[in-house]
């Protein structure tokens, strides 16, 4: 008799979202599309909101969208704590770019992700555009991968977060990042915030240290389920 394989960390993700009965996900650090790619590989089919700042990156995941007809790319943004300008810190690494500077101790486990540049873009309160993307009776699920700039999404967020069903959050077990939180106070935030983690998902591991130093952590919020 032949065991079935065991699903992947972005099938557990789904079935979650399935469970939960969301029906928008907003892509914020979207990046090329990989995340939303991995949602469609995985067999989500809701709809899907792009967030990315960086003008050398939205080409791809445009590309990438226009070719689904329920992946959307909103205009060029970043997501903060408050509406106005911030300047991101280009990484030779485009998917480690931050609006916060790179630790001094990170050259020794990514030194691939030195900073090559800056780029000033805006920057939006999710809390500002949110009703731009999400519909009456939308169950909304937000993945930020802003490497290190979690939080100020969060606090960006205040105003909407009973909108909003779970989230996922990339979290940093190395800081990588100035200024950044640290993963336990990030647990910490989601559960005060009525958040129950419901998966984790391995992130980036160094070799030059052997060691993990990122994961994704997704939450629910307790009552919606």
């Amino acid at each position: 008799m032949s065991r079935k394989s065991k699903p992947t960390h972005w099938e557990n993700l789904v079935t979650i979202l399935g469970h939960f009965g969301v029906g928008v996900v907003l892509d914020i650090g979207a990046h090329k599309g990989e995340y939303g790619g991995y949602l469609r590989r995985a067999g989500w089919t809701g709809r899907i909101v792009s967030f990315e700042p960086q003008s050398a990156v939205r080409p791809a995941l445009e590309e990438r969208a226009a070719a689904d007809g329920n992946w959307q790319v909103a205009p060029a943004m970043a997501l903060g704590r408050e509406d106005g300008e911030i300047a991101l810190n280009i990484s030779a690494e485009t998917d480690m770019s931050s609006a916060l500077p790179l630790a001094d101790s990170a050259m020794r486990f990514t030194p691939s992700s030195a900073t090559v540049g800056r780029e000033t873009v805006p920057v939006r309160r999710l809390a500002s555009v949110f009703g731009d993307y999400v519909r009456d009776g939308d169950t909304v699920f937000v993945k930020a991968d802003t490497q290190g700039y979690e939080s100020a999404v969060l606090d960006g967020a205040g105003p909407v977060m009973a909108r909003i069903a779970g989230w996922q959050l990339e979290l940093s077990i190395e800081p990588i990042y100035e200024g950044e939180t640290g993963w336990r106070e990030m647990l910490g935030r989601m559960e005060a915030l009525g958040y129950a983690a419901h998966l984790f998902i391995p992130g980036y591991f160094s070799r030059h240290i052997a060691r993990q130093l990122q994961i994704d952590g997704v939450f629910m919020r307790a009552a919606a389920g």
